[in-house]
This record gives C-alpha cells, sequence and structure tokens, in this order.
C-alpha cells in the first residue's frame, strides 16, 4: 500500500541519493503499483527537500521527447521535472563530478525556452508558446538518474525529477520567431568526435508542442509557466554518456553553440 507516509519516504530517498552521490534501485521494482500521479507527489517531496536547502526553482523541464531517447531508455512517453538554481552551470566551464553529485551522467543538446510572459495550461497551444517566449537558447543537459543503472520506468523518473543532473545555456540568445526551430539542425562533439546530431523536429515534431505538452502537463497539476522561467524542450540526439576529463561542444544552426568539460 502506497500512502503518503511512504510518498514522503521516497522523495527523502531520492534527496538523500542526490546528496551522497548514490543511486537506489527502481521505485516501480519494489513497489509494483506505483502510479504516475504518485510518482509525480514523490517527486515534489524531492522538490520540497532541495528548496529547504535553500534551492529556488527557476524553470521546468521536459524530457524523453524524442524516439531515439524513448528507445534508448525504454520509456515511451515523456517525462517532466523542476529546474532550480543549484542545476545551473556556466556555458563553457568545467563541472565537477563530486561537487555536483553526478553519479551516472549523460548529455544531450536541446533548445531552451525562456518565457516573456506566463502560460497557464490547459489549453496552451504551439502557436501560444512561440508567442510567450522572449528567446531560445542552445542547451546542454547533463541528465543523471538517481536510479541505479538507468533501470527506469515512466514512474521511476518522473519520480527522480525528470532525471535531472545539471544544465547549460549558451551565450546565444534568439527570437524564436525568425528562425524556423523544427528544421534547426543540432550537431554535437565528445573530445573532438563527433557524438551526435539531429532536427529541431525530433521532439514531438516541433519543440514548441513539446513546451505545450508540458504546460498543458503541470497545468492539470495546477502548476503554471511564469514569466522569466527557463523551459528545456528535449533531447534532439541520443544521450551521450559523461566521465572526467571528457569535452563536449554542441551547434545548433541558427541558434548557437554551448560547450563543457567535466572533472573528477
Amino acid at each position: 500500500m502506497i500512502d503518503d507516509n511512504l510518498i514522503q519516504a521516497l522523495g527523502d530517498e531520492l534527496f538523500d541519493a542526490l546528496q551522497s552521490g548514490t543511486s537506489l534501485a527502481p521505485l516501480t521494482e519494489r513497489y509494483h503499483d506505483l502510479t504516475l500521479d504518485q510518482a509525480y507527489r514523490i517527486s515534489l517531496r524531492f522538490l520540497q527537500r532541495r528548496e529547504a536547502a535553500g534551492q529556488r526553482v527557476i524553470g521546468k523541464k521536459i524530457g524523453v521527447t524524442s524516439k531515439a531517447v524513448q528507445e534508448m531508455l525504454n520509456v515511451h512517453q515523456p517525462d517532466f521535472g523542476f529546474l532550480t538554481d543549484a542545476m545551473s552551470v556556466p556555458d563553457g566551464s568545467a563541472v565537477s563530478m563530486a561537487e555536483h553529485r553526478l553519479v551516472q551522467p549523460r548529455a544531450e543538446g536541446e533548445i531552451a525556452f525562456i518565457l516573456a510572459a506566463d502560460l497557464n495550461g490547459p489549453g496552451v497551444t504551439a502557436s501560444d508558446v512561440l508567442a510567450a517566449t522572449e528567446w531560445v537558447v542552445p542547451c546542454f543537459e547533463i541528465v543523471d538518474s538517481r536510479i541505479r543503472d538507468w533501470q527506469i520506468a515512466i514512474e521511476d523518473t518522473v519520480a527522480d525529477n525528470a532525471s535531472c543532473g545539471v544544465f547549460a545555456l549558451g551565450s546565444g540568445r534568439i527570437n524564436p520567431r525568425t528562425v524556423d526551430l523544427a528544421s534547426v539542425e543540432l550537431t554535437m562533439t565528445k573530445n573532438g568526435a563527433p557524438a551526435g546530431s539531429g532536427l529541431g523536429s525530433a521532439v514531438q515534431g516541433h519543440p514548441c508542442e513539446a513546451v505545450a505538452w508540458l504546460a498543458n502537463t503541470l497545468g492539470k497539476l495546477g502548476i503554471p509557466f511564469r514569466k522569466g522561467e527557463i523551459i528545456l524542450s528535449g533531447a534532439l540526439a541520443p544521450l551521450v554518456p559523461v566521465a572526467a576529463g571528457d569535452r563536449f561542444a554542441m551547434n545548433i544552426t541558427g541558434l548557437g553553440s554551448a560547450s563543457l568539460t567535466f572533472t573528477d
């Protein structure tokens, strides 16, 4: 029986795993009747613990949006989570694996939206997203699962705040109405070698569609998008494993570039 006490305890387990840089057995392996709604409530407890530790919500994210990532993770619907200020790292910086408590990180390139106006779902359309967006930005998200060996079902990754580790926004700021976001192309390198590519259309046909889905999904839960928030729209190419010493760079046509290096 999954009751409120267990939901709180599982959120605390995930927070403790984050703090200690460790991983847990899959929640769905331990609790076969875990529902998506319960997983979301676990994620809220996880977020509550982060906020109590001094972190501040600065945006939201959608993940597992492209077919390539869904097949890689064997999760066949998008997940969603919250971004906090502690997850943000500067473009071009060296990211310490130990400092950020990264356990099994993977890199993905995507488009971030910076909002000029609130969005309140349900009922948000891709056109609404475009109208409410001030800038689009190339973004590295370093996903990291607190679930052992990435053995995740959708309930596991939702409970684990959509497997978010850290993210870095590129320096460019592009008006989204001046570029066709479905046709932009990502190219990524790892230590100078090609490490993946993909089009904007990889995420639900258009990045604005992905953001609209997220606005409507969270809107049904009573959570709006706020002016100034950062919204991550999902990976354009398969995830790439990260280890200390790795150097990643990416470019998205018409939007610009970003880079990160990783240390112990």
